[in-house]
Formats: C-alpha cells, sequence, structure tokens
C-alpha cells in the first residue's frame, strides 16, 4: 500500500512492500524526482538494503557452523512492513524477523525505515536493533534512483555529480557475478565533478570508499535543480546506471558492500559488516535535499 507526506512544496510516496521511496515531487512543477521502475529497463525505485548489501560468494555465506543463502540486497526490500507512525510529514516503518528470515539470516531484528520532510529535505533513517541473545552481523543502506534527465530536452550526459570536497579516488571493481575482484580503476583524480556517462557503468556499479565528502549533489548545466544526497556516516558509496542509455542514477549510501573474491565466507568476516551487541541498536540517516 502506498502512504503519502506532503507540504506546501514537496509530496513523498512511499510503498509498503520493502518501506520503498516510490514518488518525491516538487508541487509547483508536478516535477517527479524518483524512477518511474520501468519494468524492461529496472524494477525498482529506491530499494532499502537490509541485512546485506551486493552480492554473497554463490549467494551464500557461513555462521555459527550453518550454511545459509541469501540474494542480493538482501530481503528487506521484498518483504510487506507494518506501519507504525503516520504523521502529516513523517512516515515509520517496522519489519521484524519471521520463520522466512530466520530460515536465511539467523538472528532477530527489529528494522525501522522513517521518512521525515522538513522543508525541501527528505530525511531516510535506519534503525536496527538485535532482538537477540547474540551479537547480530548486518548491513543497511539505500539505493534510491532519480529521473536523468528530469525535462525533456536535456540529456544524460549534461549533468554531472558534484562531491562536497575534492576527491583523489578509485573505484572498486566487480567481478561478472558482483563480488569485488580486488581491482581498482581512477574515477576522480584532485576535483569533485564527476560528469555522467553510461560508459561507466559498462563494468557495473562504481563503488567508493574513504571519501572526504559526505555530500554528493546531482546537478544539469542546462536547468538550476540540485539534489543533494548526505551520507554521514555512511562508509561507502554506490554511484549505479545501466551501460545502456537508461534515463536514471542512483546514488547509495551504504553501511556495508559487496563480498571480496577470496573472503572466507562467513558473516563475520564480510567487508563492512555491522556488529549489534545483544539488544543494542544502530542508526543512520541520509538526507535527499532539493535546491533551484
Amino acid at each position: 500500500m502506498l502512504y503519502f507526506i506532503q507540504n506546501n512544496n514537496y509530496k513523498v510516496g512511499v510503498e509498503s512492500r520493502g518501506a520503498e521511496l516510490h514518488h518525491f515531487i516538487k508541487l509547483d512543477e508536478q516535477l517527479e524526482l524518483i524512477w518511474q521502475a520501468n519494468p524492461a529497463i529496472w524494477a525498482s525505485h529506491a530499494p532499502n538494503l537490509f541485512p546485506i548489501i551486493g552480492e554473497l560468494p554463490n549467494q551464500q555465506y557461513e555462521f555459527d557452523g550453518h550454511t545459509y543463502h541469501m540474494n542480493r540486497h538482501g530481503f528487506a526490500r521484498h518483504k510487506e512492513f507494518k506501519v507504525v507512525g503516520h504523521d502529516k510529514d513523517k512516515l515509520v516503518f517496522e519489519l521484524t524477523h519471521d520463520d522466512e528470515t530466520l530460515a536465511q539470516y539467523p538472528f532477530k531484528f527489529t528494522l525501522l525505515i522513517a521518512y521525515k520532510l522538513e522543508g525541501n529535505q527528505l530525511g531516510v533513517s535506519y534503525l536496527v536493533r538485535c532482538d537477540d541473545d547474540k551479537a547480530m552481523y548486518f548491513s543497511v543502506g539505500g539505493h534510491p534512483g532519480f529521473n536523468v534527465p528530469l525535462y525533456p530536452n536535456e540529456q544524460f550526459e549534461d549533468y554531472y555529480l558534484e562531491f562536497e570536497q575534492e576527491e583523489s579516488l578509485s573505484r572498486y571493481l566487480l567481478d561478472g557475478t558482483g563480488l569485488l575482484n580486488g581491482d581498482t580503476e581512477r574515477v576522480l583524480e584532485g576535483t569533485n565533478i564527476l560528469p555522467l556517462t553510461h560508459d561507466y557503468f559498462t563494468k557495473d556499479a562504481i563503488v567508493l570508499k574513504d571519501l572526504n565528502s559526505s555530500k554528493v549533489t546531482l546537478a544539469s548545466r542546462t536547468n538550476p535543480l540540485r539534489i543533494e544526497v548526505a551520507f554521514d556516516g555512511f562508509p561507502y558509496l554506490g554511484i549505479w546506471s545501466k551501460k545502456e542509455q537508461v534515463p536514471y542514477i542512483c546514488i547509495e549510501p551504504w553501511c556495508g558492500v559487496a563480498s571480496r573474491v577470496g573472503e572466507s565466507g562467513l558473516l563475520q568476516d564480510k567487508e563492512g559488516i555491522q556488529q549489534l551487541a545483544p539488544k543494542q541498536a544502530f542508526e543512520r540517516t541520509f538526507t535527499i535535499t532539493v535546491t533551484t
């Protein structure tokens, strides 16, 4: 079911399946910022990733002597969340463990995802709580897709990403199965501007870590609208589209990343994995801010 929050300038729609952002509309132009999930191209809008991010070797891992199977990006994006808060400017969704999750992820947990609309800014917050009597290992993050171009007279290549600070960064490359293959490729050298081109995505997503910046802005050379994604506290950033000429870009704040080729396969050894003690909680928020 789709739920809405709204103020004078923006309207936000979130689907209870996956607690997934479906709409972020600038009302004065009726301009939709979020990719509208064309199933022939990419059938999602902005999935939430939990309890893993990216791919596992052979879609499996080991924990406490048992082997578990889990698909890319985890199960939360496919689960029905319960609405536990709905005000005019805030939505809160809850997912807890059940028999289906325990079969692939042997931890009792609560995941709360909140959307807060304040002026021209949308906050997306994750609260993960370990409800188990043993330490819990997990990753969590976002995968919002933005329409690019936003206006009919533009091209994808009119857009660029502007980082908060100058960066000298390499992308961490993926193999054909979605695992980090150990290789890197330079994408930024003493600059804060990454021009958008589909050529970047012939090698899958741009996976970044160790950034100086905690904000990146999607901007165009042909219109004044800017979409800033602030990801303080998220150690990884994914940037993804397709090598084909598709009209979207994903800017993905991650607490976690795909497994590396040659990892042990133990969940607790996975790169970027977070650990929570029993009854403890973990919180992170990223924001999407629109300016013109």
